[in-house]
């Protein structure tokens, strides 16, 4: 097997994006190299490879992209950093609620976890590893009510490292390759 350095998988992945503007399969797969290389898990814990939906090309309201995908569980369900890596940025938004901004070890990729319940015990700095708990499933935001989700994002970074900006990939072929279930034991308070 060919074995390349991550610094030229990241050029040919930066070269993809700037070509096409979107990254191709093929891409995102070179991709999943860089994103992590020992370890990729489905960051809902307790959710199988086989249970997740596609959900990243279905039109959102107003016809806006969805460019994530949705990983539903039970509200209060743990959330689980996908990599390891940094967590650059704990935000409220309308749209996406509480949210997490986590950035990949090498600061290539950023990944996004939306519609949180509440925060585990984290700030921002805070180095995290693959599997450990980030946040709970919830439906702040613009999430209905009576469906408690994970919207989780991936996107390329600008030079610039402004997560706001990034190019988005989709997380479901990266999951559905190669990423693990991780069980928690957690006992979730109830209010």
């Amino acid at each position: 097997m060919l074995m390349r350095s991550a610094s030229t998988v990241a050029s040919t992945v930066g070269s993809a994006v700037a070509v096409s503007g979107v990254m191709s399969f093929f891409a995102c797969f070179a991709a999943a190299l860089l994103l992590s290389s020992e370890c990729l898990v489905i960051p809902v814990a307790g959710v199988s490879r086989e249970a997740l939906r596609d959900t990243y090309d279905e039109a959102r309201s107003g016809g806006r992209p969805h460019d994530a995908i949705d990983i539903l569980a039970p509200r209060g369900t743990p959330v689980l950093a996908a990599v390891d890596g940094t967590i650059r940025k704990l935000f409220t938004s309308k749209p996406g609620g509480l949210t997490i901004y986590e950035f990949d070890e090498s600061g290539t990729f950023v990944y996004y976890y939306a519609h949180l319940d509440r925060y585990a015990s984290i700030r921002e700095g805070d180095r995290v590893h693959c599997g450990d708990v980030i946040g709970y499933v919830g439906t702040t935001g613009n999430a209905a009510a009576n469906t408690p989700h994970l919207h989780f994002a991936v996107e390329k970074l600008p030079a610039t490292k402004e997560w706001w900006k990034g190019v988005a990939v989709n997380p479901y072929p990266l999951l559905r390759s190669r990423a693990v279930t991780l069980e928690r034991s957690v006992s979730v308070p109830m209010p």
